[in-house]
């Protein structure tokens, strides 16, 4: 297992090189940083001036490795627009997009896995039909109507949960978290919902097919043959092997959700690095563009680490030479 791990860290460190070098050489070539920094009617020579002033002027090789051995000391350089840290303002908004994605996946997985399984016990119940037609929509709809939807039933319409905004947060050390308050926890219900449906959907469905398929195996029937309690049959000798594929599915979710938060964090107005980058996108901010895609890239390669010593929990059987 510590040979399989050092193998993955290194090709982790592999992919992290390569992207930030594919960020770089494109957004090298995404625009003039310096006319936004110098103001859109600024001399050739003040041009020059902030151009040399961030290394712009040296080629780009040069840029490059500067960068890496910047990067490789948590240095990501300065926003072109705010002047601070690029680093710094990505781990500002961090907090809200993790407890965001964190708390849309919890939701996705334990009420898919949940539903996929009573759903595969009771196929042609009107109950469990009504269900997948659910799900069916769930994947269908998109997110930015699904937002838009939760907010005008249950904020405008019922007045029960508010339609904006983080709420009330509480600072723990160096993180700002909203779930120690009743107001964040109302705050987050909306978005939460709302990111969490299409993963929702997904997990169910992948669920009740593993069930389906697993509830029809020799040992499942032996299983029941030998009068073991509905609950040992079910829960550990058929979901257990059923949840390979779905562990698989939550754990590249949960990257995804905090990379393509996006949307919902600006139908929500959520505090989050999704209307971050949304902003740095508009004003060329690459600094901050390369930070956030590379902080990316690392949460999903070590969400990939992780999601394969669970495998090994799962199932005892499987064994990384």
């Amino acid at each position: 297992m510590a040979t399989y791990i050092a193998r993955r860290l290194i090709q982790g460190v592999i992919v992290i090189l390569a992207v930030s070098m594919i960020c770089f050489v494109i957004f090298r070539y995404m625009g003039d940083p310096v006319v936004t920094m110098a103001g859109r009617y600024a001399t050739f020579q003040e041009r020059a001036e902030v151009r040399r002033a961030f290394g712009l002027d040296q080629p780009m090789y040069i840029q490059y490795v500067r960068f890496l051995w910047n990067a490789a000391q948590g240095n990501f350089g300065k926003s072109y627009v705010s002047r601070v840290p690029a680093l710094g303002l990505i781990l500002e908004r961090f907090p809200a997009t993790f407890e965001l994605a964190m708390v849309a996946v919890g939701l996705a997985f334990s009420a898919g896995v949940v539903l996929g399984v009573l759903v595969a016990l009771k196929p042609y119940a009107l109950r469990n039909r009504l269900i997948m037609a659910g799900s069916l929509g769930g994947i269908s709809i998109p997110t930015f109507l699904i937002g838009i939807l939760l907010i005008m039933v249950f904020a405008v319409y019922l007045g029960v949960l508010p339609p904006f905004g983080r709420g009330e947060t509480v600072q723990v050390g160096f993180w700002r978290t909203g779930l120690l308050t009743v107001d964040g926890i109302k705050h987050l219900i909306l978005p939460a919902f709302t990111l969490a449906m299409f993963q929702l959907a997904v997990l169910l469905r992948l669920t009740r097919a593993g069930m389906r398929e697993v509830l029809a195996e020799e040992y499942i029937k032996t299983a029941w043959a030998k009068g073991l309690p509905p609950r040992v049959v079910i829960f550990k000798h058929a979901l257990r092997n059923v949840l390979i594929p779905v562990v698989t599915i939550t754990g590249l979710q949960f990257g995804e959700l905090i990379a393509y938060s996006i949307v919902t964090e600006t139908i929500f107005q959520w505090p989050g690095m999704g209307n971050l980058i949304l902003t740095s996108f508009f004003e060329t901010d690459q600094p901050v563009v390369v930070t956030y895609i590379m902080l990316v890239a690392f949460i999903i390669i070590t969400m990939n680490i992780i999601v394969d010593i669970l495998y090994a929990l799962i199932n005892p059987k499987i064994r990384y030479e």
